[in-house]
């Protein structure tokens, strides 16, 4: 038995059953650093204890790798990369563009993969068999825009804050030269990068688990994720997801000048 859209359905629908209750609700936050900012909730952990039960239930030959509970098996040949809620700043301000991530790697690829909004009911699944999104509108095959060029394009990144030095001075670069810019998204804007509304998500510091459930529906969806020196993102780092070649390439050449 393989993992399919179905299992991954029964991961999104325990994961949801533990934070959209907590979602706008005074949830108390802990805070992970003695030093900053690094919020967790209930929410995360529950929905990922929730997540690893049905996987250690289902396919106990696997491993898991998760922001919360920590791993187990990454040596194995397929391991489950989770974020029960990417953008927990989001998550406890009341902002509905947090999201669960689930992905699934072989051989330390990414090959499926799913992006879950529980409160406006979305879901951006891939697979070998293509990028799907099931919602509000429906359900159609996600494919990229392909935009021709930077001025064109739509550009959003978590928070230019994150930047520091020669990162911020070339993130500066590329914003000066697109059509428009937002902040603060978290994984919703890959999920906009694979619907076609958006056209590059650049970001840095980011963690396996913040990228393990995005890969495959941007990949699938016709676009472009690698870290900023063309390399594979499954290990995270610094992004950038384009929704076209052309828009990738002269992003790039900037990062890596």
């Amino acid at each position: 038995m393989f993992p399919d859209r179905s299992f991954f359905n029964r991961l999104a629908e325990a994961a949801r059953a533990e934070t959209l209750p907590r979602f706008r609700s005074g949830l108390d936050v802990t805070n992970k650093l003695s030093s900053g900012f690094d919020p967790v909730t209930e929410g995360d952990r529950a929905a990922e204890l929730a997540i690893r039960a049905l996987i250690e239930e289902s396919f106990p030959g696997h491993g898991i790798l998760g922001e919360e509970h920590g791993d187990v098996g990454l040596d194995r040949e397929y391991v489950w990369v989770i974020d029960p809620i990417d953008g927990t700043r989001a998550f406890i301000s009341g902002v509905p563009v947090w999201g669960t991530l689930i992905g699934l790697q072989k051989d330390g690829r990414a090959i499926m993969g799913m992006i879950e909004q529980p409160f406006t009911g979305e879901r951006y699944f891939a697979d070998q068999n293509g990028s799907i999104y099931t919602g509000p509108e429906g359900e159609r095959r996600l494919a990229t825009r392909q935009c021709d060029a930077l001025s064109n394009a739509i550009l959003f990144t978590t928070s230019p804050h994150l930047f520091a030095g020669e990162e911020m001075e070339k993130y500066r670069e590329i914003e000066g030269q697109v059509r428009l810019f937002r902040y603060g998204c978290d994984c919703y804007a890959y999920a906009l990068l694979a619907a076609g509304h958006i056209d590059l998500v650049i970001e840095n510091s980011l963690k396996p688990y913040d990228v393990g459930g995005i890969i495959p529906v941007i990949e699938r969806a016709g676009g472009i994720i690698t870290t900023w020196d063309g390399g594979r993102p499954e290990n995270g780092g610094s992004i950038i997801a384009a929704g076209s070649r052309a828009v990738y390439e002269q992003a790039i050449a900037i990062l890596q000048r």
